[in-house]
């Protein structure tokens, strides 16, 4: 099956270092994902591992795991707001991924996960570590989820000046 593709090619991001910007300065994703007919989509905090291209998620047992279970094929976006200017015009930057989720059950790949999570999202990561993350028996609970990305798609909207 065909992909699809950006239509006005002039919105189009191509430049690998503002790909990699949006994602760094991202915080939070939405990822849809369907099993048999059924659709489903959640937003997640996330982290990213640029050496491995891939986000990492934390979370509980639920819906989205059978899911995953069901279809780890997914498709994201991350979404950069630059602003709402007068008469409809929106500033943005945003990505639309595609990939696979695998649940990480290996306790030295979990800890890289948190590792990724933690350095992402927080102002003072060793800190949260210590704090949170004092022993193996820490990372035994949650599940720690790996998208691997596989392709990217990615457009900017400007504002007129």
């Amino acid at each position: 099956m065909p992909r699809y593709h950006i239509r006005r090619k002039e919105k189009e991001i191509t430049d690998n270092r503002e790909i990699l910007d949006i994602i760094k300065n991202g915080r939070f994703t939405s990822i849809s994902m369907s099993k048999e007919i059924e659709p489903y989509i959640i937003t997640l905090s996330y982290g990213y591992d640029q050496a491995k291209n891939a986000l990492y998620f934390h979370c509980g047992d639920g819906q989205k795991i059978d899911f995953i279970k069901s279809n780890p094929y997914v498709c994201g976006t991350i979404i950069e707001d630059n602003g709402y200017q007068e008469e409809c015009i929106q500033a943005f930057r945003s990505l639309v991924y595609r990939g696979n989720i695998t649940i990480i059950t290996e306790i030295e790949e979990k800890k890289h996960g948190f590792e990724i999570l933690i350095d992402h999202l927080e102002k003072n990561p060793t800190e949260t570590k210590k704090r949170f993350l004092k022993s193996d028996d820490e990372y035994i609970k949650p599940k720690i989820l790996r998208l691997d990305i596989a392709e990217i798609s990615c457009k900017e909207e400007k504002a007129e000046s």
